[in-house]
């Protein structure tokens, strides 16, 4: 499609969807996607070198790892996964049998599922995710319900207001919960206005609150501010660099560091 007459604005927004669909593209694949001059790329690109938001190499470029722009739901759970299911086995441990939990549609969460689908106990189930509710598929032990709400695809989550007025009619012993970033202000961030507000309902409905998320979501941003990590419970990987161990004992946060030689091997 071409961008020609395309404010800066549009160009940038129509540069990083490329590359969100594309991956890696030469500056001459941009330029021919945007409708505009090489010269024009290559400013622009350096705008968003700048914000952050892609890094360049090898003549093109590609999203930065830690960029707000979401990549595919399957792409995302492969990413970290020994941290992943390191998290995952170490969030286990805290489940009681005879309990009602609350699993969100995070990646990392979405490994303690499958965790729990080889390793069941009596548990009622609770979740907004299409992917985790799809792990306990042929799983009799499990008593298991999928909320309403709108289909967000980038997330095969179900956000909106249906998700949350059903969120405001249950109360769960405890909530699982996985994050796009936390900031260098110690707060959970999200790419998705509806589903950070569909996760501040989470943990307004939960008794214990357990935050699942690698080492690599933190120190990252994105657009949406959840809720700071006060009172809340997290579990990372031990990959967790000191300065932030030291941050999150400052904030006087429970923090507990899976160790990742601890991961069983779980289905992929």
């Amino acid at each position: 499609m071409s961008q020609n007459g395309a404010t800066r604005t549009e160009r940038l927004d129509a540069i990083r969807s490329h590359l969100y669909t594309h991956g890696f593209s030469s500056i001459q694949a941009l330029a021919d996607a945007v409708g505009a001059s090489l010269a024009t790329i290559r400013r622009d690109l350096q705008v968003l070198e700048g914000e952050g938001a892609i890094s360049r190499s090898h003549g093109g470029a590609r999203l930065a790892d830690g960029s707000s722009f979401e990549m595919a739901f399957s792409q995302r759970a492969k990413r970290n996964l020994g941290a992943k299911r390191a998290i995952a086995t170490a969030a286990f441990a805290f489940l009681e049998p005879h309990t009602t939990i609350f699993l969100d549609a995070g990646t990392t969460v979405q490994q303690l599922a499958r965790l729990l689908r080889i390793n069941p106990m009596p548990l009622r189930i609770f979740t907004n995710g299409l992917a985790v509710a799809q792990e306990f598929l042929d799983s009799p032990d499990l008593e298991v319900t999928l909320i309403g709400g709108r289909l967000r695809n980038e997330n095969a989550s179900l956000v909106g207001p249906l998700a949350e007025t059903v969120l405001q009619s249950l109360w769960f012993d405890q909530l699982y919960l996985g994050v796009s970033a936390i900031g260098p202000d110690g707060a959970i961030y999200s790419v998705d206005s509806a589903e950070a507000s569909v996760n501040r309902c989470m943990l307004a409905r939960a008794d214990q609150r357990l935050i699942l998320a690698d080492s690599s979501k933190f120190g990252s941003m994105a657009t949406y501010r959840v809720a700071p990590l006060e009172k809340l419970r997290v579990i990372t990987d031990d990959g967790l660099p000191a300065e932030w161990r030291g941050t999150l004992a400052n904030l006087a946060i429970d923090v507990h560091y899976a160790d990742g030689a601890a991961a069983v091997d779980q289905p992929a």
